[in-house]
């Protein structure tokens, strides 16, 4: 298959670039670099089988050749990001998502949609299963990213509806690996920057909200079940595991043998402002309609993050 990526030199594009490369399809990663690095797919250079286009999604996207599937990752998902760029985040989310929808139409290619557990806002359901609309503040400063892929999923669905486009929607929830920004503001990279430099770790509050962690190739492998299968619905993707923030900063200094200290801070900006104070997958249907759910342990997957993090630091 020929398979285009948006945001396709972000965290988890760059490795969805890896995996369809290695099952041998030809890819197109397409991005605009505001939040993915040319280092994630700088190994790729050289590959036949590998293209990359620098292009902003909000922009009408034009590719000659024939495309099987498009998958739209391209997004500003960081509070540092969103907040910075709110109205960025909105046409990613609302344009983006239309030009891309458009190209899937254009070509007769599956689509993609990579949505986020935060379309559930800070829920009331607990775990959180697709059939749950969610506790979203549309006006708050989280807002402009939530709504944007509340919207990209009500336009997925509607050029499945009208148009016929064969789509999927992915809501995914905290994933973490390597090739993640180092200041992508969230709680794996702030705490294991923080370790590996000897400087406090930062909890906010009482470090009591939860959240569950998802190790790259595992939401990868989800990712690509869910392209080839059947289902037009969305679908959960995370590590039901959940843990409260204190413990995953202690798991942190554990792995990393820092003798950092762990710091309780009041939140003074508006990135913690409308945070979910739980979030844990429910995933009963992706174990029965994909066979998949997460594997790595999250011991495993951190001392891999921990190295990639070591190396660039």
């Amino acid at each position: 298959m020929r398979i285009l990526i948006t945001g396709g030199a972000g965290f988890i594009g760059s490795h969805l670039c890896d995996r369809f490369l290695t099952q041998g399809h030809h890819v197109v990663a397409m991005d605009n670099l505001s939040t993915g690095n040319i280092r994630n797919i700088a190994h790729l250079a050289g590959n036949d089988r590998f293209l990359f286009i620098k292009h902003d999604v909000t922009q009408y996207i034009y590719f000659k050749d024939q495309l099987d599937a498009v998958l739209h990752l391209a997004s500003l998902p960081s509070p540092v990001d969103y907040l910075n760029k709110p109205i960025q985040t909105l046409k990613v989310g609302a344009l983006g998502t239309h030009n891309a929808l458009g190209l899937a139409l254009e070509k007769g290619a599956k689509f993609l949609l990579a949505s986020t557990s935060e379309v559930y806002g800070d829920p009331q359901v607990h775990p959180q299963p697709e059939t749950y609309w969610g506790h979203v503040n549309p006006v708050g400063p989280r807002g402009v990213y939530d709504e944007s892929k509340r919207f990209a999923e009500a336009m997925a669905m509607a050029y499945h509806r009208y148009h016929g486009v064969d789509t999927r929607i992915a809501r995914i929830f905290n994933t973490y690996g390597p090739r993640m920004r180092l200041d992508d503001g969230r709680v794996v990279p702030n705490f294991v920057c923080q370790a590996l430099l000897g400087e406090p770790l930062t909890v906010y509050d009482d470090g009591s909200r939860t959240r569950s962690f998802c190790y790259i190739s595992d939401m990868v492998e989800g990712m690509i079940r869910l392209l080839e299968s059947g289902e037009t619905w969305p679908i959960n993707l995370g590590n039901p595991d959940e843990m409260t923030v204190l413990e995953f900063a202690y798991r942190v200094l554990e792995i990393t043998g820092s003798r950092s200290e762990i710091t309780f801070v009041m939140p003074q900006d508006e990135r913690t402002k409308d945070d979910p104070m739980t979030r844990q997958p429910d995933i009963s249907k992706a174990r029965r309609l994909l066979g998949w759910e997460p594997t790595v342990p999250l011991e495993e997957g951190l001392r891999h993050t921990i190295e990639d993090f070591e190396s660039r630091l």
